[in-house]
């Protein structure tokens, strides 16, 4: 296989990743809280090919060396988290994080350990305890409990009225009077890179990073970079289906291109290859 048909190959690989990316933003455009991915690139590994002695002429302007390219590889799939627009439902389990920070919930591993995830899907809603009928446990739409800044499950009264106010302090009423229950956490990422997409809207750590390193409560940070939560709202995802569709247009000519250079790369293989003295 020469080399053409190898770069136009290796090529072809790493538009293809891009164009499944561009379709899963796409497909995840309405899903809350979703954070669009997106795909960095570099040259694959550059070979130099020297000159033969015999071309290295007196006055002759043709390069010592020159550098011979196998295409473009993806070297990384991040997310891009900025704000998405901030949608009012009225109801209040439904929170909004206004700035850069994340929800923390707890999601069931194979054992029976508890793993943390983040997200910024405030889509929540209460459900019974089951170890406790006069109280209810707050979670997201897939079941998850959602966790207080002291780590544990946010529990409210069966009844009780939950009010939320902008730095995530919870507040049940209940019979006319008003009881503290907590703080909802609220993580800011000062290490994106170190966050891996697990299952649409959520979020874990990446194998060997610590949540000390990667993430902190944005109640410790200085007033202007603290988040803020908004009840009775929610946030949707930063797709813009304009701009992902643009996109993919381009992609699709970059592949096509690739594409053709395979198809030429094969032509003119095939016609040395029959080429008769």
């Amino acid at each position: 296989m020469n080399n053409s048909m190898i770069s136009a190959m290796v090529s072809m690989s790493g538009i293809q990743k891009r164009l499944d990316l561009l379709a899963e933003n796409i497909a995840n455009m309405d899903t809350i809280g979703y954070k669009r991915k997106e795909a960095s690139f570099e040259d694959t590994l550059m070979r130099v090919k020297s000159q033969t002695s015999t071309m290295q002429l007196p006055g002759r302007a043709t390069p010592s060396g020159f550098e011979l390219g196998f295409g473009s590889r993806v070297t990384g799939i991040s997310n891009n988290f900025t704000q998405g627009s901030i949608k009012e439902t009225g109801n209040p389990t439904d929170f909004a994080v206004e700035g850069n920070a994340l929800f923390k919930v707890e999601i069931p591993s194979e054992g029976e350990d508890i793993v943390a995830a983040y997200t910024r899907a405030g889509d929540f809603h209460l459900q019974p305890d089951p170890d406790d009928a006069e109280s209810m446990l707050l979670v997201n739409g897939q079941g998850h409990y959602v966790l207080n800044a002291e780590n544990e499950r946010i529990a409210v009264p069966a009844g009780a009225e939950l009010k939320v106010d902008k730095q995530g302090n919870i507040f049940t009423i209940l019979n006319g009077e008003s009881t503290a229950a907590g703080r909802v956490q609220l993580l800011t990422p000062i290490r994106q890179e170190a966050l891996t997409s697990v299952d649409g809207n959520l979020f874990t750590l990446v194998a060997g990073a610590v949540e000390a390193d990667v993430l902190a409560d944005t109640a410790t940070l200085p007033p202007n970079q603290q988040a803020q939560v908004r009840q009775g709202a929610i946030e949707a995802s930063n797709v813009n289906m304009v701009d992902e569709m643009a996109e993919m247009l381009q992609v699709q000519r970059a592949y096509q291109l690739a594409a053709r250079a395979l198809t030429s790369s094969e032509t003119m293989s095939g016609l040395a290859n029959n080429l008769r003295g």
